[in-house]
């Protein structure tokens, strides 16, 4: 007789996507929250609020990239078939790096709101941040290279590829631009901050439909 038992380690995928989007919402709410009021600036307060101009910055750069890797990790989970324990640890991994974004970005506001006599420390803050963003790409790109070489998209061979499309074209060049991005910050912070930006844009863009629409004006 068939064994049609599930196989050794192979799990649902409900439970991770439901703990994952718990984490996720938790991390992007922790961002506002943790922008400071300004105290007792009285008739003031509209100067006080356009001095905090690099902590909605850093805040937008933030809530961005945490939303970014929101959607690339759903689409990711979409579609596999199953998860197995391997991959439920490395799905930790990257939610503890999204977990401790608003850290980075704390230290980042703090450091780049300082008065010119106080600076010093926003090149290691900008950087920080950066290294921050790479190493979340990075359990990216690893979740979806796991996922392919155990199986776990199951028999669709077009999700699969799919898949695969979006880590070589769009994700895996990130970790590049991650990285000089972060280099740029140790030199000239707020060119880190815009490249920042504009990697966020990049990611966000969704480039199959702009290609399948190009084609059509074509």
């Amino acid at each position: 007789m068939a064994d049609t038992s599930p196989a050794m380690g192979v799990k649902s995928k409900t439970r991770l996507e439901a703990f994952s989007d718990g984490v996720f919402a938790i991390a992007i709410t922790l961002l506002v929250i943790e922008i400071a009021v300004p105290q007792h600036a009285g008739s003031h307060l509209l100067s006080a609020l356009l001095d905090q101009r690099p902590v909605y910055l850093s805040y937008f750069i933030a809530f961005m990239s945490i939303g970014i890797v929101w959607i690339e990790h759903s689409a990711l989970t979409e579609a596999l078939e199953r998860v197995d324990a391997g991959f439920l640890r490395l799905n930790l991994l990257l939610l503890l790096l999204v977990a401790f974004l608003p850290y980075p970005t704390r230290v980042m506001q703090e450091y780049l709101s300082l008065l010119d006599s106080e600076r010093g420390g926003e090149h290691a803050a900008v950087a920080f941040f950066g290294l921050v963003l790479f190493l979340m790409s990075l359990m990216l790109i690893v979740l979806g290279r796991y996922a392919e070489r155990e199986g776990l998209f199951g028999s669709d061979a077009a999700e699969e590829r799919q898949e695969e499309r979006r880590v070589t074209y769009q994700l895996a060049p990130s970790l590049i631009f991650y990285a000089v991005a972060t280099v740029c910050g140790v030199i000239q912070p707020y060119v880190g901050l815009v490249l920042y930006v504009f990697i966020g844009v990049y990611l966000l863009l969704p480039v199959r439909t702009i290609r399948r629409w190009l084609r059509r004006r074509g």
